[in-house]
């Protein structure tokens, strides 16, 4: 599993706008000046975000990004899956049938399934609010 730079600045995007959650609409310029991010990229990235009700939008003048939830209630699992996708470690685990003719004889799934398990157990516990507090 390795984390894209669409992951990475999706969490940028969310930390950017829990660290503005008070100030209402934030438009993507001012994220992208921010962060340092293209706009173009950023656009591909909140799209995302919009659509797997993390953000919502808002068209015209006093338009922007908001945070869907209040950011205490936005986990890192949650904007990683909505990204990237799932988290599996390994194909095989990666799809709900496992299609791998070795798994019943496998000694080694279940230890990766554990992993994968702490690892979405970790990410499920920190907050975006969280980050954008460095209380992490």
């Amino acid at each position: 599993m390795m984390i894209s730079t669409k992951g990475r600045y999706a969490l940028l995007v969310m930390i950017d706008l829990a660290q503005h959650e008070n100030q209402g609409n934030i438009s993507l310029k001012a994220i992208s000046e921010r962060q340092d991010v293209s706009m173009k990229y950023l656009e591909s990235i909140v799209s995302l975000l919009r659509e797997g009700g993390l953000v919502v939008s808002t068209r015209g003048k006093e338009g922007g990004y908001q945070l869907a939830r209040p950011s205490t209630e936005i986990n890192v699992n949650e904007i990683i899956r909505v990204t990237e996708g799932s988290l599996a470690l390994m194909a095989c685990s990666n799809c709900e049938e496992n299609v791998c003719n070795r798994a019943d004889m496998c000694l080694t799934q279940p230890m990766w399934q554990k992993l994968e398990a702490l690892i979405e157990g970790y990410l499920s516990r920190i907050s975006i609010h969280d980050l954008a507090m460095g209380a992490v």
